[in-house]
């Protein structure tokens, strides 16, 4: 049986830490910026964590090997 495909889409804006959960990057941090405060630009920068139901989807579904 050959190799499952992963969804490309997902591969690219989803990925696994160490313990199995789903990182991803946060929105609203590519334009319209000077109207932004700068605590909120930097709350933006760090990685967010999916919630248990949509990471287990996102890992079944669309990250077979993840």
């Amino acid at each position: 049986m050959p190799k499952m495909k992963s969804k490309r889409s997902a591969a690219k804006r989803f990925s696994l830490t160490g313990t199995g959960k789903v990182k991803y990057k946060k929105m609203n941090l590519r334009h319209i910026l000077t109207k932004k405060a700068p605590k909120r630009k930097r709350n933006l920068r760090a990685a967010g964590i999916l919630s248990e139901s949509e990471a287990t989807r996102v890992r079944k579904q669309m990250l077979p090997y993840g």
